[in-house]
C-alpha cells in the first residue's frame, strides 16, 4: 500500500492524523500516540488507497478509539506486588520469622564457604544496601564487564553448597 500512495500524500493527511488521534485519545485507555500508530498501520494494510483519505482517516481513528476504550475496560490492573509495589502485608508469624532467620544464616554460611572473590560479590549483592553493578565494581574493584561472569560461577558454586546441604530442591527434568 505504501509504495502506491505518493510521499506528499502520506505527508499531508499527517496533521489530520494528529488532530484526530487528539481528540479521540481516552485518558487512562489509550494515548494519541497509539491510536496514530494503529492508524498508520490500517492505513498499510488497506489493498489499495482510501478514495476520500481525510474520510476514512476520521472513521479509523474513532473506530481504533473505541476499540482500544473495550479493551481498556476488559482489561484487569496487575495485582500490587508483581512489579515491586508491595501491598501491605500481615505481620509475619513467629514461625515464619524463624524460618526466614534460618534461611538467612544457611544462606551466609554457605557464601562464607565460596571460593575466591565469591564472598564478597555475593554479600554485595544481597546486602540490603541493594547496589548497582557501577557501585558494586567499584567497590570490590572489578571492572563492570567482568561482574556478570562472575557472578554466575558464584552463583553454580552456591547453588552447589546449598544444593549438597539440601537447602534448595533439585529439579529433575
Amino acid at each position: 500500500m505504501s509504495a502506491s500512495v505518493p510521499h506528499d500524500e502520506l505527508t499531508s493527511i499527517r496533521p489530520l492524523l494528529a488532530a484526530e488521534a487528539a481528540a479521540e485519545s481516552v485518558p487512562g485507555a489509550v494515548e494519541a500516540a497509539d491510536l496514530e500508530q494503529s492508524v498508520w498501520l490500517r492505513l498499510l494494510e488497506l489493498p489499495e488507497p482510501p478514495a476520500d483519505p481525510a474520510a476514512w482517516l476520521r472513521r479509523a481513528v474513532r473506530s481504533e478509539a473505541r476499540l482500544a476504550g473495550r479493551h481498556a475496560r476488559h482489561e484487569t490492573p496487575l495485582a500490587p506486588g508483581l512489579l515491586g509495589v508491595r501491598a501491605a502485608a500481615a505481620a509475619p508469624t513467629a514461625e515464619q520469622q524463624v524460618l526466614a532467620a534460618e534461611q538467612r544464616r544457611a544462606l551466609l554460611a554457605a557464601v562464607g564457604r565460596l571460593p575466591g572473590r565469591c564472598p564478597e560479590l555475593v554479600s554485595a549483592l544481597i546486602s540490603r544496601s541493594d547496589l548497582t553493578y557501577r557501585e558494586i565494581s567499584r567497590e570490590l574493584g572489578i571492572s563492570q564487564g567482568s561482574l556478570g561472569p562472575l557472578r554466575s560461577r558464584c552463583l553454580s558454586c552456591l547453588r552447589t553448597i546449598l544444593g549438597n546441604r539440601g537447602c534448595i530442591s533439585r529439579t529433575t527434568g
